[in-house]
């Protein structure tokens, strides 16, 4: 029997967030993280989005356990929803797995498995064994994976860069990745979310020496967000604010979550008393308050954001404050992270945003770490994982220019499935993948058609038209009445009422009786003809919903 092992992945190629990947060695299947992604403009009132697992469904009596590399929310956000369909241990670092823990209490009450390793320890799963090996990112305790199977040696990296001056004093592995490489590396995974940026990424003590230099000079409240799980830039900030005599107040339940368990675990040091509460702030002059608040993104519900417009219960924007973004927008979020900016302007407040200001680094590989992780690791096959398209071709481009064979690397998209043999790598083919949009407490409630009436609603505003008509003549009983939100103004609704009802007693006419039996057929023709009126009359095309009842 060949020795094979099949790679699919279920998110994360070809997008940013929803990582998961599924590695198959005869009978045995492992997950490589689990994470959600965060909801495009395009999407109204969807909280998250997850990856569609019915392929792992169907398989779920073959799935050993679930590998986390790290403690991000696009690498652990889905796993309350994927537990609930495939119960099965989960392992990971100790900080990954208590920001994981945090997670779960808020959405699974069933039992689950979590199974805290340690760089270096390795798990037995079935014929696979996988190793952690420790990397840095911008969050703590994160690792990549060298994974052993009878086919050969896979390693995943995980998210990560190689800062060799990180703020915990934990450096990356190299050693344990040249030895691999030495040995002899079947496949590489690697991190492509910044494939094509040239040069290194910057060490994140760059961040904490420009802090220091705000915090210096700054007079008033200082108010610093960043991604919620950025331990190493918390730690930072509660550093800055220690050494120039200030108190923190963290706001925002993510940033008091992460807070909480980083601080339980040992991996956020903080100085007794430098912590107080929000309610405690106007007892202390703004020259000695840091405010650590979530809101990096422009989040519309985030605290920064409800203080950019003045309606946080506590903090109110004053003259005088500075405001320190140490985070970068996410691919899509630009404009609500510029929306909030200005806000904060106009409020009074200094806000520190520019890339050149310093204020933040990434947390991903530039091309010459990623052309160092592909020497030490000298893989025979290559596939470049995390990253929108342009990403994985980019990095394909560099493991091209380290030695891989063009022939060697496997550019794949979400569905796509990798067969590796110790001689070959192919892409075989493709399963179907979707989307799953959580909505509230709805998972996978909605789909694509609802969120193109969400869109239609916000665009072209919306109308409701009811009519009673007789079961036996088929005409009106009476008016049609008519509501509209959003499309007209109270002058004209007299006139569009008057037409609606033209048009729909004039549609009816044209009715034979026995399409009057099927009320859903009638609903649905007329809300053509009453959107094809608005599109004519208006050039609009609003949402149309009709309800017909027959007396």
């Amino acid at each position: 029997m060949t020795r094979e092992i099949r790679l699919v992945a279920l998110g994360g190629l070809g997008e940013i967030g929803k990582n998961l990947m599924l590695l198959e060695s005869g009978p045995d299947i492992i997950a490589i993280d689990c994470g959600l992604a965060f909801p495009k403009d395009e999407m109204p009132g969807v909280d998250f989005v997850i990856p569609g697992i019915s392929y792992l469904v169907e398989r779920r009596d073959r799935v050993r356990g679930i590998f986390l590399t790290h403690g991000h929310e696009d690498h652990v956000g889905a796993l309350p929803f994927v537990l609930r369909e495939v119960n099965v241990p989960v392992y990971g670092t100790k900080l990954t797995l208590g920001l994981a823990r945090r997670k779960m209490d808020e959405l699974f009450e069933g039992p689950f498995d979590f199974r805290v390793v340690a760089p270096r320890d390795v798990v037995q799963a079935g014929s696979l064994e996988i190793e952690f090996v420790r990397m840095t990112h911008s969050v703590s305790d994160s690792t990549a994976l060298i994974i052993d199977t009878p086919c050969g040696t896979v390693v995943h990296t995980g998210d990560f860069k190689f800062d060799q001056t990180p703020v915990d004093g934990e450096t990356p592995d190299f050693h344990r990745l040249a030895e691999v490489g030495e040995r002899g590396v079947l496949c590489l995974l690697s991190d492509s979310t910044h494939a094509d940026r040239p040069g290194y990424s910057q060490s994140e003590r760059v961040v904490g020496e420009n802090l220091s230099r705000v915090f210096y000079r700054a007079r008033g409240r200082i108010i610093v967000t960043t991604f919620a799980s950025n331990v190493p830039r918390i730690q930072q900030v509660i550093d800055a604010a220690y050494k120039y005599g200030r108190k923190v107040c963290v706001i925002g339940r993510s940033m008091e979550n992460v807070v909480d368990v980083a601080m339980d675990m040992g991996f956020l040091k903080v100085p007794l008393g430098t912590l107080i509460d929000v309610r405690d702030i106007s007892n202390y002059p703004n020259s000695k308050i840091v405010i650590l608040s979530t809101g990096s993104q422009g989040e519309p519900l985030s605290a920064l954001a409800r203080m950019s417009v003045g309606e946080h219960r506590h903090v109110k924007i004053v003259e005088g404050d500075v405001v320190v973004m140490a985070a970068s927008p996410v691919p899509g979020n630009e404009t609500t992270v510029s929306r909030v900016v200005d806000n904060l302007f106009r409020q009074g407040a200094e806000v520190i945003y520019a890339p050149e200001s310093g204020v933040h680094v990434s947390g991903h590989a530039s091309q010459e770490e990623l052309k160092l992780m592909l020497n030490l690791t000298r893989p025979k096959f290559f596939i470049p994982v995390h990253g929108e398209y342009r990403h994985l071709v980019i990095h394909a481009q560099l493991a091209v220019a380290t030695g891989v064979p063009p022939s060697n690397v496997l550019v794949g998209e979400n569905g796509t499935v990798f067969r590796l043999t110790p001689d070959r790598g192919q892409i075989t083919g493709t399963i179907h993948t979707r989307d799953v949009f959580v909505d509230g407490y709805g998972v996978g409630d909605i789909g694509h058609p609802i969120l193109r009436e969400r869109q239609s609603l916000g665009e072209a505003g919306a109308v409701f038209l009811s009519c009673i008509l007789s079961k036996d003549t088929g005409e009106l009983v009476f008016p049609p009445e008519v509501k509209s939100a959003g499309l007209i103004g109270d002058k004209h609704h007299e006139t569009v009422v008057s037409e609606v009802t033209d048009i729909t007693k004039e549609y009816l006419s044209t009715l034979p009786r026995e399409a009057l039996q099927d009320k859903e057929f009638v609903e649905g023709e007329l809300a053509v003809v009453v959107r094809r009126l608005f599109k004519n009359e208006l050039g609009r095309k609003p949402l149309v919903m009709c309800s017909v009842a027959l007396v």
